[in-house]
């Protein structure tokens, strides 16, 4: 058990080394490539587009890697591929130069992430899991934030040798993510089957298709993602500055604010949905969103009091907070009892397939509402998709074995067999 838990540390220290470079350098890759490099919105936009697309390209391939090679030889790929493309983008003057590095980068991080959350499975008992992934998204929201307060630093607009050094440290960082965790030998994986009689059989992206309950969990994932994750940064923040007048100095506040209560609240929270179906947990931060997005109401309409307001955009940052706290220590964990041991890097590949696309649809679709000036119609389709996900997760209990979902057996059975067994 302390080689196991050796190895995951060295995994954690990996998770916070990849958020903190994301962290440090994606925030400004906009600003790269519109200001300092001068190739305007447009090229930008398209830099951004391209690394989201480098995602679906390379995650199907991902999967059958991780399962065929085990994940850490998965990693080092990624590893490699991430570190070349920060660096050549840091160099890159051109458009087309800088979308061949942008595809790399963004292949590279993305490979990462479903060999990362494979390694964890792999260093942990399903009964240390869910603690496992919620250590994990603490330690990434706060390698983002740190990332972020670090990489302002540096960023000068009027010197692009700064922008420069920016890329060349996050390389830098995924080669420390490399010699940190890519070199930690990993267990050998179960061989027990894994899921309920007529889970998925068969191999590959195939066998995930058949299997209904992972099917369910990818749609609830993606509704959740687009929901939240691709929001807040983007639709949220749209309509926090352009409708509510929020300077963009409260935003940053509020983002913070976000942070901090996911830091304060997970390892508490973990305590209490450890004691809970994985499915309420879920359905409970669907309910913590919807009060988010009654917040974001409250904000539109008393905009005129600008401190009411602020207080109000910031409370919606934090509920969202709360939510993604609630929901940390479930969708891993499932992800994980449901996939069949042999196939547990396409699941997680498949998993992180979905959610990299609705987070790329998520911000496109709520710039485009509240910029057309319809935000009560912005704020009504999130509300919708919010009850939605409350409904998918309870439906989802009826499609998990009550092992999946977190159910603890009773222990008064349990113990008057072992008096039995002492008995005879």
């Amino acid at each position: 058990m302390k080689e196991w838990g050796g190895r995951l540390r060295r995994v954690q220290i990996g998770n916070a080394l990849s958020a903190f470079g994301s962290g440090f350098t994606l925030p400004y890759m906009f600003v790269y490539v519109d200001q300092v490099r001068g190739l305007g919105a447009a090229a930008a936009g398209a830099v951004f587009t391209v690394f989201a697309l480098a995602a679906l390209a390379v995650l199907p391939f991902t999967g059958r890697g991780i399962d065929r090679y085990g994940p850490r030889p998965v990693l080092l790929a990624g590893t490699a591929m991430a570190a070349a493309g920060a660096f050549a983008f840091g160099q890159a003057a051109s458009t087309p130069a800088l979308l061949i590095s942008s595809f790399l980068f963004g292949a590279g991080v993305t490979t990462c992430q479903p060999a990362l959350a494979t390694m964890i499975v792999r260093c942990t008992r399903k009964a240390e899991r869910s603690r496992a992934f919620a250590l994990q998204f603490t330690l990434v929201n706060l390698g983002m934030g740190i990332g972020a307060l670090v990489g302002g630093q540096i960023v000068d607009t009027a010197d692009p040798a700064s922008l420069t050094r920016l890329f060349t440290i996050e390389a830098l960082t995924f080669l420390g993510l490399a010699a940190v965790t890519g070199t930690a030998r990993m267990p050998a994986a179960d061989v027990e089957p894994a899921g309920p009689a007529g889970a998925a059989k068969g191999s590959g992206l195939r066998a995930l298709v058949a299997d209904k309950a992972m099917l369910r969990l990818c749609l609830l994932a993606g509704l959740i993602f687009f929901t939240c994750y691709g929001q807040f940064e983007s639709g949220v923040a749209a309509f926090a500055t352009d409708t509510v007048g929020t300077a963009p100095s409260t935003l940053g506040l509020a983002i913070g604010a976000n942070a901090l209560t996911i830091v304060v609240l997970q390892m508490f929270v973990v305590r209490i949905t450890e004691r809970r179906r994985r499915t309420t947990a879920m359905a409970a931060a669907g309910v913590v969103w919807l009060a988010a997005w009654g917040m974001a109401l409250v904000a539109g309409l008393i905009r005129e009091d600008q401190l009411a307001a602020t207080v109000a955009v910031v409370a919606i940052y934090a509920l969202f907070g709360v939510g993604e706290s609630l929901l940390a220590p479930t969708m891993g964990p499932i992800v994980a009892d449901l996939a069949p041991a042999r196939l547990l890097g396409t699941y997680n590949s498949g998993y992180a397939l979905v959610k990299q696309t609705a987070v790329a649809v998520g911000p496109a679709v709520g710039v485009l509402l509240v910029g057309s000036g319809t935000w009560p119609l912005y704020l009504a389709s999130m509300a919708a998709c919010t009850l939605l996900i409350v409904a998918l997760a309870v439906r989802l209990r009826g499609h998990l074995t009550p092992a999946q979902d977190n159910v603890r057996v009773l222990n008064v059975p349990q113990r008057e067999l072992r008096e039995l067994e002492a008995v005879a």
